[in-house]
């Protein structure tokens, strides 16, 4: 029986094939059309329509029931007076079916959908000539609806997919710097950065680095740099590209322990220190490559690691042992590919504009010879001749006022002794060790820390005072200086020798037997002290177009927390957010040749009687070159008068025309003193520390 009730009006036992036969409009009817052979009366319509009624309040109302609904009881009024009178009493009764189930419908945990009943009222329905017929498959159509937005949305992951998986792809992007030209091919803002691993400010006093000082003599530049806490590789250089102190990029030494992980982070080993898992900050060449400017990496720490999201577009691995000659060739050839405004073939290899390159091997000559050695000496030599190098291949390409030049250290370097050794087991017992962070400092962390750290520290912090040869901080007491206190991956307890000493362990050196037997302690300079000891202090040079300065010019000492600002300036993008406020233009305080100001001091190594430690002043080999250089940089020609007139007809580049005329007189004294000593080196290719 219910099939038959069901028949007469349902919809969905219309038949599509069938055509739909119009009312007669003269008919005295209310019929819609025929139904069998004989009209349908008055009483057999309020029969089926109660049926109707009752069907609905046993189902969800569809979204647009009110809708139907209105424009039925529109569609009725126009069919005479017996119309309305049905059309009020239906009114009332769909009012209460409705009610009656919504009512139902939430007792059964669902959702009152009222959308359609509000956007109905707003409406003024008196009036309006709206005439049409109800969706005959309401149902159908929102099926329909939901399969296109899950198709929709899956297209769009798809798509997202491809996205993601697509190689980095750079299109020409104007920036703020204007485009150089050389005279063949036209260049957008560039900039080498080149850090010198190791070397220490200081070492410019030694007469033995006449491209640096001729750099400094030309270009702008603080007295020295300091690195950041603590002073070792790994940390500084990701701070010199993020601009962010070490406890806040979280590559806070050489080798750490990370609690979240549970994992230990070992710079030597690469299959565990570059998984992106620990480099969680932004490097300079993931700023650059989002904003469409190609870099180019020669084996700078971390470079390796894959830093989401993006990659350097060029990217050389680490080899300690590669010659320098062959860095400069490098970077070289990433300056001859064509540029993005150079007509070249579409697959073709393009230009990039941020250049880093790092050069290991003063810090590496350091640690096995000593910072007084005579063979840091010649490789203090070998590293000023690679820049020779460099600066003759951009005069050759005339790119010595197209491309700028940031020259960086990250640290310096202290002599070590035998005699300045703290043994760990001595002072403390080992046993309560979970495990050792840093060297040559040490971040103790404790297998109890909440029963052992307060008396620990209290009984560290005596042997301290007995001994004075190191200082111990907790994360509390850590100096706000340090910046290195805010991060998990920093151990609760700290033992931070003096400069120039190490804290060992009996399993790593015996100290009593190395003083009894005689035996040499190895590596025979260190860093990683106190990141403002004179010892520590590190270069910051650079010139070029971004850098508009008096040849010689003198910048306030700053920390190198604002390098990675400086750089991206120079370039022309946006710096992510860091810990540095320095911006260009920068504002020298004056020149370095200006009368009464101090030299740079030589600092002695712990120890007076340091053999081999040269005092010379700052600039000593070079007070003639630099009064020369300024005045070429200034526009003026060097002369043996030094009359510091200005020489308008000179153009611009008159310091690198003087700065190749030092460094070709320099070329064979360098090359006949790193010869004359090369072979009392040992030894290449050992990892930075």
């Amino acid at each position: 029986m219910a099939r038959d009730r069901d028949g007469l009006l349902s919809e969905k036992h219309y038949d599509d094939d069938a055509s739909i036969v119009a009312s007669d409009p003269n008919s005295g009817s209310d019929t819609e059309g025929d139904i069998g052979a004989e009209p349908v009366t008055d009483h057999d319509r309020d029969v089926l329509e109660e049926n109707e009624e009752q069907e609905r309040l046993l189902r969800k109302p569809g979204r647009f029931q009110a809708a139907r609904d209105a424009l039925r009881l529109h569609k009725g009024s126009k069919d005479g007076g017996s119309g309305s009178t049905r059309q009020r009493s239906r009114s009332k009764r769909s009012r209460r079916g409705r009610e009656t189930s919504d009512m139902i419908f939430e007792m059964e945990g669902g959702f009152k959908d009222t959308s359609s009943q509000s956007s109905l009222d707003a409406f003024d329905l008196d009036g309006t000539n709206w005439e049409g017929k109800p969706p005959r498959q309401p149902r159908r159509g929102r099926l329909a609806l939901i399969h296109v937005a899950i198709i929709g949305l899956f297209v769009a992951l798809v798509f997202g997919a491809y996205k993601a998986s697509r190689k980095h792809t750079l299109s020409p992007t104007a920036h703020r710097l204007a485009k150089l030209n050389n005279g063949t091919h036209i260049f957008r803002p560039t900039t080498i950065l080149i850090s010198l691993d190791g070397f220490r400010a200081d070492f410019l006093n030694r007469n033995i680095t006449p491209a640096l000082n001729a750099f400094i003599a030309s270009g702008v530049s603080p007295k020295f740099m300091l690195p950041s806490f603590p002073s070792v590789t790994f940390p500084n250089h990701f701070t010199l590209v993020t601009g962010l102190y070490p406890e806040s990029h979280g590559i806070v030494s050489n080798q750490f322990w990370d609690p979240e992980f549970e994992e230990e982070f070992y710079y030597t080993d690469l299959s565990v220190s570059m998984q992106p898992k620990w480099w969680t900050a932004e490097p300079l060449w993931v700023t650059a490559e989002h904003q469409k400017v190609r870099s180019a990496i020669h084996m700078w720490p971390g470079s390796e690691a894959h830093i989401p999201d993006v990659n350097p577009s060029y990217l050389d691995k680490y080899n300690g042992s590669e010659a320098l000659p062959r860095k400069v060739e490098r970077l070289l050839h990433w300056l001859d590919l064509p540029g993005d405004d150079d007509d070249a073939d579409t697959d073709a290899e393009r230009r990039p504009q941020f250049i880093a390159a790092y050069v290991p091997n003063v810090d590496a000559d350091g640690h096995k010879y000593g910072p007084n050695s005579t063979e840091i000496r010649a490789t203090i030599a070998d590293v000023d001749s690679m820049l020779t190098m460099l600066v003759e291949g951009l005069y050759a390409r005339n790119l010595t006022e197209i491309v700028n030049i940031v020259i960086v250290s990250d640290h310096g370097m202290a002599t070590t002794s035998t005699e300045r050794l703290i043994q760990l087991d001595d002072i403390m017992d080992v046993s309560l060790i979970d495990h050792i962070d840093g060297w040559p400092l040490r971040g103790l962390r404790l297998k109890d820390p909440e029963r052992d750290l307060a008396s620990l520290y209290k009984h560290l912090s005596d042997e301290a005072e007995i001994s004075g040869s190191f200082e111990v901080y907790t994360l509390e007491t850590m100096p706000e200086r340090y910046h290195f206190s805010n991060n998990p991956r920093i151990a609760e307890l700290w033992i931070v020798p003096k400069t120039g000493w190490a804290v060992v362990t009996k399993e790593n050196f015996d100290v009593a037997d190395a003083l009894r037997t005689g035996k040499d302690y190895s590596p025979k300079g260190l860093h990683g002290y106190d990141h403002e000891h004179p010892l520590m202090r590190a270069i910051f040079v650079a010139r070029g177009p971004a850098f508009p300065h008096a040849a010689n010019s003198r910048l306030p000492i700053f920390q190198n927390i604002e390098v990675y600002n400086i750089v991206c300036d120079s370039l022309g993008i946006a710096p992510h957010p860091n810990n540095g406020t320095l911006r260009l233009p920068l504002k020298p305080e004056g020149l370095h040749s200006d009368p009464g100001q101090p030299e740079l001091e030589t600092p002695a190594d712990p120890g007076d009687d340091v053999e081999g430690k040269e005092p010379e002043a700052v600039h000593d080999n070079d007070s003639d070159a630099a009064d020369d250089a300024a005045d070429a940089g200034a526009g003026n020609e060097p002369s043996e008068e030094d009359d510091d007139e200005a020489a308008p007809d000179r153009g611009k580049g008159k310091w690198w025309e003087f700065l190749h005329n030092q460094l070709q007189k320099a070329k064979e004294w360098a090359k006949e003193f790193v010869q004359s000593i090369k072979g009392n080196k040992k030894g290449a290719g050992d990892p930075p520390v």
